[in-house]
């Protein structure tokens, strides 16, 4: 059985549906690619769930500055915020099928994608793909963790016609 990828979309900025566009197909290629990535690097045994369904929010950074206040006390924007649906534990990897939101800042992306002469699409997929790993309990906190992050993000861009985001 091959697991599916159920994503929803809300659109909380307009600005997503032509700096992305088409947005809903380019949030899917960049998910499945990631997720196809994800179940090679992981011990987990995804055919045991049909289906995994995440939650996209394509907002501004007067939406993410509130999230970010309220779960993280950082009072301003961040160009990618991840809500998993559930915590994962590294020693026994369970899964339930909803794997949790991931909410990107147009604006901030924007403004990156700018300061370090980036295209937004090929921003916009690195803040998705690092977005979908934080789902997946990776993290960035420890200099080991953010390096094993670093090399699987750098992976995934490479696939997608991507260079490495790190240089």
């Amino acid at each position: 059985m091959i697991s599916k990828l159920d994503i929803s979309f809300h659109v909380h900025n307009d600005l997503w549906k032509t700096r992305l566009r088409p947005y809903t197909k380019t949030v899917r290629t960049v998910l499945e690619e990631t997720f196809s990535e994800l179940k090679k690097d992981m011990d987990t045994d995804f055919r045991r769930y049909d289906n995994f369904e995440i939650a996209v929010v394509l907002a501004d950074d007067a939406f993410v500055k509130d999230l970010n206040s309220q779960y993280r006390g950082k009072n301003k924007p961040t160009n990618v915020l991840s809500f998993p649906a559930n915590s994962l534990n590294t020693d026994h990897r369970q899964l339930t099928t909803e794997l949790g939101d991931i909410v990107l800042a147009i604006e901030t992306i924007e403004k990156e994608a700018k300061d370090q002469r980036k295209t937004f699409r090929s921003h916009t997929t690195h803040m998705l793909i690092h977005g979908f790993l934080h789902l997946f309990g990776y993290d960035h906190i420890h200099d080991k963790q953010a390096e094993n992050m670093e090399k699987l993000e750098i992976k995934i861009l490479k696939k997608l016609g991507i260079s490495n985001p790190y240089l």
